[in-house]
């Protein structure tokens, strides 16, 4: 732990402590998990100074949350001791509740309850000299292969067995976890722009607002079985809005993302034996408009297990003039060779396949050349230099060619540096502030980087 949380820590557990009227320190086991939910609790808030104004912190009340699927839980992170913490830092006027956790038994949906910082406690993680972002280091040893299955019409973490291929599958993951820990993927943008992509980012309910502590993956599989899902997610580059990947850095430098062109439509006519053709998957429904949605009805069809009659809530149709029936519709009759494929649940199937190619593709490097690769569900970014001696996209065509024994497209998006202050000046023309900092447009993925060096 960072030496100055670490102090920050012990303090606010005394002060805690001594308001209860109790001492905990007879008791080490006890105390351990005190200091620990404080830390727990704290690191969230502090990270957020970076993240955004008001951020939320959040903590599960639920006693069963801290003992049920052991394979999941933090053993240092207890209920009682948790939730004393919890309790200490808002009598201690550190912490403000601002939403209550609850569970609506008739919608199954709910929330946990979450807090922010109040003025006294950002004061004091202002004491702390280091930036939260370089100084947080990830959890190599947390669990990193996640089942989930419906349970009561909600999706939930279950548990599952150990067997040698999910051995097999954690190791090689955690291997991949330590080669992204020892290097420092970053998004290079002028300190102005943070804030708003963050608040853009906030407006969509499925993504989380980019805290650059995420770098661990997690596998995560669904319907209870290890033959379903098993993406990679939690990565911070996740979030980031298509356009913005370009200014995704790694150690300070730009790099290429590389995208398996239709991925899906392949998979789904390679799987069925029919040959897919030369013309786009998506553009040859309504020759070529609304691409974008055609694409993402076509990914629906085919992950549903039921005819998709009613319009799906995540389709958006309210800027087209044609109903969800129509589109449908056009979908089946544009791809007549694989029709039987639709509505018959093989989405998750597929994203089995897709995740055994990405596994395969961060492996090889993390194993040859001890280079990160950053998933994105079908793409992968990764430093330039591969990218530009084709190393990347050849080993996304080999990967893809080991499944299918059929070829497919690989697109390149080329990263970008935008321009700076810099452009154009010799080094003595430089300030000294720019000198040391660098760009002052730039400064805080500077300070960044220049720490993480």
């Amino acid at each position: 732990m960072n030496e100055f949380l670490l102090d920050l820590v012990n303090r606010l557990a005394a002060e805690i402590t001594s308001a209860e009227g109790r001492d905990r320190r007879g008791k080490t086991t006890d105390q351990h998990h005190f200091l620990h939910g404080i830390q727990y609790l704290v690191i969230q808030l502090w990270k957020g100074t970076q993240i955004h104004d008001g951020y939320e912190g959040s903590i599960n009340k639920r006693s069963g949350w801290y003992s049920e699927y052991p394979q999941y839980r933090d053993p240092n992170l207890t209920f009682k001791q948790t939730i004393a913490a919890y309790n200490g830092l808002i009598a201690l006027g550190l912490i403000e509740e601002t939403q209550r956790g609850y569970f609506n038994r008739e919608t199954l949906e709910g929330s946990i309850t979450r807090f922010i910082a109040t003025d006294d406690l950002l004061s004091l993680l202002s004491e702390i000299k280091e930036d939260p972002f370089v100084a947080i280091k990830p959890n190599l040893d947390a669990q990193c292969i996640i089942m989930r299955d419906e349970i009561d019409g909600k999706k939930k973490q279950v548990p599952y067995l150990e067997t040698p291929a999910v051995t097999e599958m954690r190791d090689n993951l955690m291997l991949i976890n330590r080669c992204l820990a020892s290097h420092y993927p970053d998004i290079r943008i002028r300190d102005e722009d943070w804030i708003p992509l963050q608040q853009r980012i906030m407006t969509d309910p499925k993504k989380r607002p980019i805290d650059l502590t995420r770098c661990s993956l997690v596998r995560i599989f669904s319907n209870g079985r290890f033959d379903h899902g098993g993406r990679f997610y939690r990565g911070w580059w996740e979030n980031v809005p298509s356009e913005y990947r370009k200014y995704i850095t790694i150690d300070g430098k730009r790099t290429n993302e590389y995208d398996y062109s239709q991925l899906n439509p392949h998979m789904v006519y390679f799987l069925r034996g029919k040959a897919i053709g030369s013309e786009d998957a998506y553009s040859r429904v309504f020759d070529g408009e609304h691409r974008d949605l055609v694409k993402e009805a076509f990914n629906a069809m085919i992950q549903s297990s039921t005819p998709l009659i009613k319009e799906p809530k995540d389709i958006d149709l309210s800027e087209v003039d044609f109903d969800w029936k129509h589109l449908r519709q056009s979908i089946l009759d544009a791809h007549k060779p694989i029709a039987d494929m639709f509505f018959q649940g093989h989405g998750n199937h597929l994203q089995f396949v897709d995740s055994v190619m990405a596994e395969d593709i961060m492996l090889k490097f993390v194993k040859s050349d001890y280079a990160p690769v950053l998933p994105v569900h079908d793409s992968f970014i990764m430093h330039y230099g591969h990218g530009e001696l084709g190393e990347l996209e050849e080993d996304m065509r080999r990967a893809f060619y080991g499944h299918f024994k059929k070829d497919i497209k690989v697109k390149e998006e080329i990263g970008a540096m935008l321009p700076s202050s810099f452009d154009g000046k010799d080094w003595d023309e430089l300030s000294f502030e720019e000198q040391i900092h660098g760009p002052p447009e730039y400064s805080q993925w500077e300070d960044r980087n220049t720490l993480n060096d």
